[in-house]
């Protein structure tokens, strides 16, 4: 995705092009836009999530380069009407290429006055607001704090505001139906996503069809839905309240040739998974407990048995990672899925892995902390945790991806390394990826790696007196992995433990020479596991270099972008591993004046970086469980290179 776009489109996103009035009398004028950012917002059981994917679905399929981000409360049912109960999903889409879900909505849908309360503060003057009036009760206003109705007040005056009657409105075009009132009215947001579907030109054929699936054994719910999804559409048709209706045009310039899809980050890294065990020829085996943002890995992976994929929900998170500790010592690409609050508990077994010295995947997907924190809100600040959460000299590999869509391949990179070098692998993803979605090219199967490995065959040692035996620690020179030996193999029987192993014969060893070369030798592995170099982003040979990982990767480069295009000259890089740091970040670092590391923690990367480069890097920190804004990032960028 390479296009880009001038200064005024990108600072506020609401570029207006040809408009033009469709053939026939009276008929509504059309305006092209760029992009739009919408925002559907409403009580946590009002179905703003399904709406927001029901919508983002039409526009993938439409052609659109899009992003999105859910926003919703921990609670199962939060308490209706409250704002900690307002439930959000804002979708951005345009005709090229796009980086983050967007800073500010052009329209907000405001299914009652919490959702009005919580939401409007993002949205900026000009733009529109669709208020469900039915919900603007005395006792309803007065549950957020407001005294009077912001609808009579004067104090929406700054924006377009539509009054839509959507409960009454889907009553009445429900009434054919026997249902009761309650019943329909639950169908209201279908209504909105009808209207939202009329005005930006989006199809309608699969959500009718979407609908029809998922209510197939409830044909007259499935029936009322779509007689509500297409009110909504008629309404946005013949009312006067909106004039006009708009088209973003397909991003056809932004995508290499291929066959697209619209995916989500945990979605991603569970086909990741799936396709890095067929490319190591390995059973896929999932120990895994539930744990928010990470459960939809083991809902995912749970429906794939017929790609050999097992799973496993244990009763905690220790028996989670045992499991899959003893599928991987049995020969499967073993995985474990978790959040924050998991890898504590899980902290003790990954350590045994590393003295195994095993392949296990351990997917953290990050969440707001300490303890329990902020189950569905995004945070980075599990780093640390990872790099350095163990007892004794614990070292782990760490890989972080960028985008919902590069989940897939941080996958099949963690494997890699598991694999090949017979170690544990974090791989660091967090709740704005997993629950976020983009546009993702399915590759074809030739363009996946060979992660196929060979397990020990039989002895690999021989003793000073001509005996061959099997040596479950003797190491391959280049990648220093010891052999993965199958149990039940004849001839290869060898003893495991926490305890400290004696160099090559794996026997439990208490000899303090011995406990040197092997911390020293573990710690060597992981130091020399082969990463590509970093690369830099820099066409001005700026003096100012802007650092990041993981999920900052969209606002960074959407901040760098407005930044270049304004005049400014600033470098960019980011990391995907971690741990070892690629092996010329030193000396990339060292070509610049300043660096700067943003990230959705206190400066945990930065931390890293000082203290193994010596580099004075500046640290912009952010830690209200919400992704960066781009405004927000250029503004603090602008203020670093004038510094």
């Amino acid at each position: 995705m390479t296009s880009q776009v001038s200064p005024t489109e990108q600072a506020d996103g609401t570029v207006v092009g040809e408009q033009r009035k469709p053939a026939g009398a009276g008929a509504k004028d059309v305006r092209r836009l760029d992009r739009v950012i919408i925002r559907f917002a409403g009580d946590s059981g009002d179905g703003m999530q399904l709406t927001g994917d029901r919508f983002t679905s039409e526009t993938a399929s439409f052609g659109n380069d899009l992003s999105t981000l859910p926003n919703f409360p921990a609670e199962i049912r939060a308490p209706a009407g409250t704002l900690p109960g307002v439930s959000s999903f804002q979708l951005h889409f345009a005709d090229h290429d796009i980086l983050t879900p967007g800073d500010a909505p052009n329209v907000l849908v405001a299914m009652n006055p919490a959702a009005l309360k919580a939401n409007i503060g993002d949205v900026p003057r000009g733009a529109e607001v669709i208020v469900n009036t039915d919900e603007f009760t005395k006792r309803a206003m007065a549950k957020v704090g407001y005294a009077t109705s912001p609808l009579e007040d004067g104090s929406l005056d700054g924006y377009h505001v539509h009054p839509v009657p959507l409960t009454t409105l889907t009553v009445e075009a429900l009434k054919e139906f026997d249902l009761s009132r309650k019943e329909a009215e639950r169908s209201k947001n279908m209504f909105a996503l009808g209207l939202l579907s009329w005005m930006y030109h989006r199809p309608t054929e699969g959500t009718e069809r979407f609908l029809k699936s998922k209510f197939a054994k409830k044909p007259d719910i499935a029936a009322a839905n779509i007689a509500a999804f297409r009110a909504g559409w008629n309404f946005g048709e013949t009312t006067e309240d909106f004039a006009v209706s708009y088209e973003v045009a397909p991003a056809a310039q932004a995508f290499p040739t291929g066959t697209y899809r619209n995916i989500s980050g945990n979605l991603a890294l569970s086909y990741g998974l799936i396709a890095a065990s067929r490319q190591a020829d390995l059973p896929l085996y999932l120990g895994s407990y539930p744990i928010t943002p990470a459960s939809d890995i083991l809902h995912e992976l749970s429906r794939h048995k017929n790609f050999g994929v097992r799973t496993f929900q244990a009763e905690d998170e220790i028996a989670g990672i045992g499991a899959a500790l003893g599928a991987a010592f049995g020969g499967s690409l073993a995985v474990t899925t978790t959040s924050g609050p998991g890898v504590a508990l899980k902290s003790e077994t990954i350590g045994l892995a590393v003295s195994l010295e095993l392949p296990l995947l351990v997917i953290d997907i990050q969440r707001g902390g300490p303890s329990t924190g902020l189950p569905t809100k995004t945070e980075q600040a599990d780093l640390l945790q990872a790099m350095y959460g163990r007892n004794g000299e614990a070292p782990v590999p760490i890989v972080a991806p960028r985008t919902p869509a590069d989940c897939f391949d941080a996958a099949l990179e963690a494997a890699r390394i598991a694999v090949t070098y017979r170690t544990p692998v974090f791989l660091l993803s967090d709740g704005y990826l997993a629950n976020g979605s983009e546009p993702w090219r399915i590759p074809d199967i030739d363009e996946l790696p060979d992660l196929r490995t060979q397990f020990a065959q039989g002895p690999n040692h021989t003793l000073d007196d001509g005996t061959e035996v099997f040596w479950p620690y003797q190491r391959d020179p280049g990648t220093l992995a010891r052999p993965w030996a199958i149990p039940g193999t004849p001839g290869l029987e060898h003893r495991i433990g926490g305890i400290e192993k004696q160099d090559g014969t794996g026997n439990i060893s208490y000899d303090p020479a011995n406990h040197d070369f092997m911390v020293r030798t573990r710690q060597a592995k992981i130091d020399g596991i082969d990463v590509p170099d970093i690369e830099v982003d820099d066409p001005h040979v700026a003096q100012t270099l802007v650092l990041g990982w993981g999920s900052t990767y969209g606002p960074i480069t959407a901040a760098v972008r407005r930044l270049r295009a304004a005049g400014e000259s600033i470098a960019q890089a980011h990391l995907r591993h971690l741990n070892p740091f690629p092996r010329n970040l030193g000396e990339v670092l060292g070509r610049y004046d300043k660096v700067v590391i943003p990230e959705m923690n206190l400066g945990q990367l930065a931390t890293l970086v000082r203290a193994k480069y010596l580099v004075d890097a500046h640290s912009y920190n952010q830690v209200n469980g919400m992704p960066f804004k781009a405004e927000q990032l250029a503004t603090a960028l602008k203020e670093a290179i004038d510094g």
